[in-house]
């Protein structure tokens, strides 16, 4: 395995889209917090997901999630992914995105680049352990988020 990016960009600037789940029922949300590395030997992906968000569930009920990355021109969709909730509108079926497996997950045709994850640590991220700053900004009037690492068991490239 093998993916070549600039790791502070990817995330922050080109945005991802987070899916747990299977074919028969899954979730996606855009994600712009996370990171990638290794921890107890493997190589890793973390994401953060807010309890309140609909696929938190399906990050909690499943033992696989994806990552995904996608070019410029989806911009818009990942915004609409991010903007939206799969409990009000069917965003598994949204113009322009093709849902695929992966493994035992599910991502989209369009990725340029797709992380298979298999889950090994969840963890709530504790307010009292973050700066009053951050908490002001991120957690006043919001849910908070959990913490999740997985194992990155394949990557699929177009």
């Amino acid at each position: 395995m093998n993916f070549k990016t600039d790791i502070f960009e990817q995330f922050d600037k080109k945005w991802a889209l987070l899916t747990a789940g299977n074919i028969e029922k899954f979730n996606s949300m855009t994600i712009s917090w996370g990171g990638m590395g290794t921890l107890w030997g493997k190589p890793v992906v973390t994401a953060y997901v807010r309890t309140s968000r609909y696929t938190h569930d399906f990050m909690d009920d499943n033992d696989y999630f994806t990552v995904s990355f996608y070019p410029e021109e989806f911009k818009s969709v990942l915004g609409v992914f991010g903007s939206k909730s799969g409990r009000d509108i069917d965003k598994m079926n949204y113009e322009g995105l093709t849902a695929v497996e992966a493994g035992e997950s599910m991502t989209f045709a369009e990725a340029e680049v797709t992380l298979v994850c298999r889950k090994l640590f969840k963890q709530k991220l504790d307010e009292t352990n973050m700066p009053d700053d951050v908490v002001k900004a991120f957690y006043s009037n919001d849910a908070s988020h959990d913490m999740y690492i997985g194992e990155v068991a394949d990557i699929i490239e177009k």
